[in-house]
């Protein structure tokens, strides 16, 4: 499994060129970005430069996120669509076969009219990623505070999202999975044996404090291998069902760090081989 980086968690890291150069430093295998700044990227640097760069590096593009706002209107989502294309294709152009989105598990909505439009959004969505080779991965969010944040319960487990990517019924959707809401669903190993690894778009770690699961905050997470998830199962369980996908770091807090981005890819790099060696990866 490639180790990878999100831009949460590692400060200031500036240019793409700045972050892969630090990532790889650290032994990091994959980025994870945004299709606007790659669009930006190929435009300043051009195709063939910034796939020498990424080569040179040994870096991948683990994923970009979904910029089409698919949970308000029908206007806000069908004026988004332009973009998701042009972010599709310059993706594409770099070897990016993942985009992500999060999937909240309260909706201000009716929660059946919400499904509808979501499934269909979602699905126009996947199906314009497929033609650039790319999958669609629906990330469930499991912390019990966001549950009841907005006024209708929606969907926060691995088996709901499931049950919703087989009525979404494009073959390029999957799970991304995420330690975090893996944790605070209070998951175990079994259910991960369960999945197949083409189930999987991408994966996100991340730990949690020590605190009672249902205290648990999204954005007040801490860095792999300092906090109480048993990261070592939950990477070695995906090892078992054959994932050999990127795995990226997201730490969403509540404060700025004053740490350089250099010292906190160091201490991310620190804490991936603590839960890779756990997990029988090292």
């Amino acid at each position: 499994m490639i180790k990878g980086l999100s831009r949460a968690g590692v400060g200031d890291v500036g240019s793409i060129e700045n972050f892969i150069q630090q990532a790889a430093a650290q032994g990091f295998g994959a980025i994870d970005s945004g299709g606007s700044e790659l669009i930006e990227w190929i435009n300043t640097a051009g195709v063939e430069s910034a796939q020498a760069f990424l080569a040179k590096h040994n870096v991948v593009i683990g994923s970009i996120g979904l910029s089409v706002e698919w949970r308000t209107t029908e206007e806000a989502f069908q004026a988004g669509l332009k973009q998701l294309v042009e972010d599709a294709a310059a993706a594409a152009k770099l070897g990016v076969t993942a985009c992500c989105t999060y999937v909240l598990p309260s909706t201000d909505l009716k929660a059946a009219h919400f499904m509808v439009l979501a499934t269909r959004r979602l699905k126009t969505c996947a199906q314009i990623l497929s033609a650039y080779g790319i999958r669609l991965g629906l990330e469930f969010v499991g912390p019990h505070h966001l549950r009841t944040n907005w006024a209708n319960p929606f969907l926060w487990t691995m088996e709901e999202t499931l049950d919703w990517i087989a009525a979404i019924g494009e073959p390029n959707v999957g799970l991304l999975l995420d330690a975090y809401h893996w944790y605070t669903n209070e998951g175990n190993e079994e259910e991960l044996l369960r999945l197949q690894p083409s189930q999987i778009v991408h994966v996100h770690i991340n730990d949690a404090k020590p605190v009672a699961v249902a205290d648990v905050l999204d954005n007040d997470r801490i860095y792999p291998g300092e906090g109480v998830i048993d990261l070592g199962i939950f990477l070695s369980a995906l090892k078992r069902i054959g994932y050999t996908g990127v795995v990226a770091q997201e730490i969403l807090s509540q404060e700025a760090s004053t740490a350089s981005s250099a010292e906190l890819i160091e201490r991310s790099a620190a804490g991936y081989t603590k839960v890779y060696t756990a997990a029988g990866l090292a």
